[in-house]
């Protein structure tokens, strides 16, 4: 039976565990030559722009042997009227798996739904679980595991917030939010998530209280791609978010600092901080490839 990856909470914490073990190996480089996936097809649909979600899944997928398909919508008949079902129906007889990075989550369920190969999304307007698998593997690397720890999420409640929420709880760990009003995580996942959560989920006002004894803070940019129409409100409710070392200073003293990237530097980051001590935003980064692997590994196994 094929699995889908279209949500964190789609796995078991048991599940995520064993990708993150197993990618912290692939990052060791063991059975760096290895290619479980040689003679696989996967395709990847986006239609939002990418840096690291499009380089990571492609030299990910060729390091594990199989070959990578990239569809651009407006060059594939998606584009052109052709529905979800019978894209999904047909791309599933060609291909072994599909990896989709859209705006509306609805898309890529309905996708899911027809497709009878395995569906991973690559980001929609409400979930980015890859970015959470990367997020709960550098965690765990800098902090050796999950036990005791609070992160401290500061700025939109978006589709990058929702996934490190459904991590939190899944992992066990504390999570603060702090957002302008308005802009609070979605109120029907943060009562999923409370429901099984093992640890605290808060949501505030206040970004210095929110850091308190953080071990982890957290931020994203505050005008996500297809809201350019709303940049200068967001930019003015936002004004008080940003992370910088006046604000890191009432965390813990070996806090890490995580941003998903692209950073808007000079906004809801500074220069000071993201290139600073704490900062393993780049390690961040690069574990986007060695998690997604995993998840390769896995859901093919």
């Amino acid at each position: 039976m094929k699995r889908d990856f279209l949500r964190l909470k789609d796995l078991s914490f048991d599940e995520i565990f064993q990708i993150i073990r197993r990618a912290i190996d692939l990052k060791s480089g063991i059975d760096a030559l290895k290619c479980p996936l040689i003679g696989k097809s996967i395709g990847l649909i986006f239609e939002k722009a990418s840096t690291r979600t499009r380089v990571s899944f492609e030299v990910g997928i060729y390091q594990l042997g199989a070959n990578s398909i990239y569809m651009n919508p407006n060059e594939i008949q998606i584009g052109r009227g052709e529905t979800i079902h019978d894209t999904a129906k047909v791309l599933s007889r060609y291909l072994d798996a599909i990896i989709i990075r859209t705006f509306e989550h609805e898309k890529i369920v309905e996708f899911s739904k027809y497709s009878s190969i395995p569906v991973i999304n690559a980001l929609t307007d409400m979930h980015h679980p890859c970015q959470a698998l990367a997020d709960l593997m550098t965690i765990y690397e800098k902090k050796n595991g999950f036990e005791g720890i609070c992160i401290a999420y500061i700025g939109d409640g978006n589709n990058v917030a929702h996934s490190l929420i459904e991590g939190a709880a899944l992992s066990g760990m504390k999570i603060t939010i702090a957002s302008p009003e308005g802009y609070e995580p979605n109120r029907e996942i943060l009562n999923e998530m409370r429901a099984i959560a093992r640890n605290e989920i808060v949501v505030m006002r206040d970004p210095i209280e929110a850091v308190k004894g953080a071990d982890v803070v957290y931020t994203d940019v505050w005008v996500s791609m297809g809201q350019e129409g709303y940049e200068k409100i967001k930019k003015e409710r936002f004004r008080g978010y940003q992370l910088n070392d006046s604000l890191l200073s009432h965390a813990k003293e070996d806090a890490i600092v995580l941003h998903c990237m692209p950073a808007h530097r000079g906004e809801e980051i500074t220069d000071g901080v993201i290139d600073g001590p704490q900062s393993v935003v780049f390690e961040q980064a690069e574990n986007r490839l060695h998690s997604q692997k995993a998840l390769l590994e896995f859901l093919f196994a």
